[in-house]
């Protein structure tokens, strides 16, 4: 009788991902933004490492990767971000959370992929203390350098050089709601529903630990589901796999620019 532990799931080695991720369309010079979650795919013989590796190689030397190094515990617990801790100890926290540091701030709840990538040799990564992007590649510095801090999504953020980029979008057993791109969409579009708020980070300024607040459009994700959906359909979408992932693969600004209209039509209000 067989090891009930085994799994019949895919193996799948960095040659297999190659060829597969070739046939959803990423190829020589592409710079792309990638989603991705690893258990998805079935089990990849190195890990995070070989996916990356594999990514890169397709890419190459004048290709460009960026994933999300979100470190969004450094926001004010205030937004519940901290939702296991009493609210009695919130001034310890906005007096002692570590500053962010690009070089040792841990991305949190972006997967182990993302969290191999920002520590990859000649990865730049941006210095939004809460909101960071990492990129190893051709326009990895370009892509990283002035990430405003009111500007989280917005003009001159990662993703609205990545437009201007014309890049891509690699969905990898993700679906829409974790497509960080709809959020530079709700930065252009007008609907009734924007708002703004004030967020607060620990940073290092002149050599000290700073708590600063700054101005910034709320997000909201809750009808990204929708919306790729409506997309999927409007586009005749191809959804590939890899492994056993479902991968979308998609231009980044004709996504952008349909969904500000799909929000200024359907972001109504009440």
């Amino acid at each position: 009788m067989e090891n009930s532990r085994y799994t019949e799931r895919p193996i799948l080695t960095k040659g297999d991902l190659k060829e597969q991720f070739r046939r959803c369309g990423v190829s020589n010079g592409q710079t792309i933004i990638v989603h991705t979650s690893l258990s998805r795919i079935g089990f990849v013989v190195g890990g995070a490492e070989t996916l990356i590796r594999a990514l890169l190689e397709i890419v190459g030397e004048e290709g460009t990767l960026v994933m999300p190094s979100q470190t969004w515990k450094n926001l004010d617990p205030a937004t519940g971000v901290h939702w296991e801790v009493s609210p009695i100890h919130w001034p310890i926290i906005r007096e002692h959370w570590p500053a962010y540091d690009k070089e040792i701030t841990p991305a949190i709840g972006m997967g182990v992929v993302a969290e191999v990538f920002r520590k990859w040799p000649g990865a730049a990564r941006s210095d939004h203390p809460a909101r960071s992007f990492a990129a190893v590649g051709k326009h990895a510095d370009y892509l990283t350098k002035e990430h405003d801090l009111s500007q989280i999504f917005g003009k001159g953020s990662p993703i609205d050089k990545l437009y201007e980029l014309d890049g891509h979008i690699l969905l990898i057993g993700v679906g829409y709601d974790k497509n960080t791109s709809l959020h530079l969409a709700e930065t252009r579009a007008s609907f009734p529903t924007k708002r703004f708020t004030d967020e607060s980070s620990a940073i290092m300024s002149d050599g000290k630990r700073t708590w600063v607040t700054y101005r910034t459009q709320a997000v909201d994700d809750e009808d990204f589901t929708e919306l790729g959906q409506q997309y999927d359909r409007a586009h005749d979408v191809t959804i590939h796999k890899v492994g056993e992932a479902e991968v979308r693969f998609l231009r980044q600004r004709q996504l952008v620019d349909w969904a500000v209209q799909w929000m200024e039509t359907n972001r109504k209000g009440e």
